[in-house]
């Protein structure tokens, strides 16, 4: 049964790495006590070692031990013996390529299928969905395929980000570049505000945290949810 929690950001304004979700990961890993780190994304560029020695800091909190994926001498049995896993963010097109080169696509999607529990945030998040093709993030590289783990059934845009009253930004909002994404693609959107996650257990798919969370289905006009909003029917 897959248990997953699917986070838009590691970082809320005003507080440390991850702190806004220890409480909950806490209880989350709460029979486990070591977690393997995907450190791929590479924020700004942050080598593997001190992405995880970032990631250990945080969850020596609540006493996890953390192993950084890129420690084993074979990936592919990392990812197999984690009692779990974390993926954190960065640029989703790196993290997804570095999966894809290690051959660690199918493995990792095997084993949230099989029940390892899951944490992502940010890029780590993208990849869950059926494709990272509504990620913010710039193509620096070019992955083999845009598809991702499919772990819920729709893509997901953390980060989300309403227009601001009386910015001179005139780009296109976040809800314009979605709308593009439906010309060209059916499934559903799901917006990520900061500080919201999503919560996956089995067949069970809930929205989490303290904001609303906007919701895109094509050919339809968006909408807001509030936390606690079962999404396991959306399609």
């Amino acid at each position: 049964m897959k248990k997953l929690i699917l986070a838009s950001t590691s970082t809320v304004h005003g507080s440390g790495y991850l702190e806004y979700l220890l409480d909950d990961l806490a209880i989350f890993f709460s029979n486990i006590s070591t977690i393997t780190f995907i450190p791929y994304a590479r924020p700004s560029g942050i080598s593997h070692d001190a992405y995880t020695e970032k990631v250990r800091e945080a969850f020596n909190k609540i006493n996890k031990k953390v192993v950084g994926l890129h420690e084993f001498e074979s990936p592919t049995e990392g990812i197999k013996k984690a009692e779990a896993i974390f993926t954190g963010g960065g640029n989703t097109f790196v993290l997804l390529n570095q999966l894809y080169k290690n051959n660690l696509v199918d493995v990792l999607k095997d084993c949230l299928e099989n029940g390892t529990p899951y944490l992502g945030t940010s890029a780590g998040t993208n990849i869950c969905g059926l494709t990272i093709n509504t990620t913010n993030d710039m193509p620096i590289v070019y992955p083999p395929s845009f598809k991702a783990l499919s772990m819920v059934p729709f893509n997901i845009n953390p980060h989300y980000l309403d227009p601001i009253p009386d910015i001179k930004h005139m780009g296109e909002t976040r809800e314009t570049r979605i709308q593009e994404f439906h010309h060209f693609n059916t499934q559903p959107v799901v917006g990520l505000r900061e500080g919201n996650w999503i919560e996956v257990n089995g067949q069970d798919i809930t929205i989490k945290g303290k904001e609303l969370t906007r919701v895109f289905e094509y050919n339809k006009a968006p909408y807001e949810i509030e936390p606690e909003t079962s999404i396991s029917k959306l399609r």
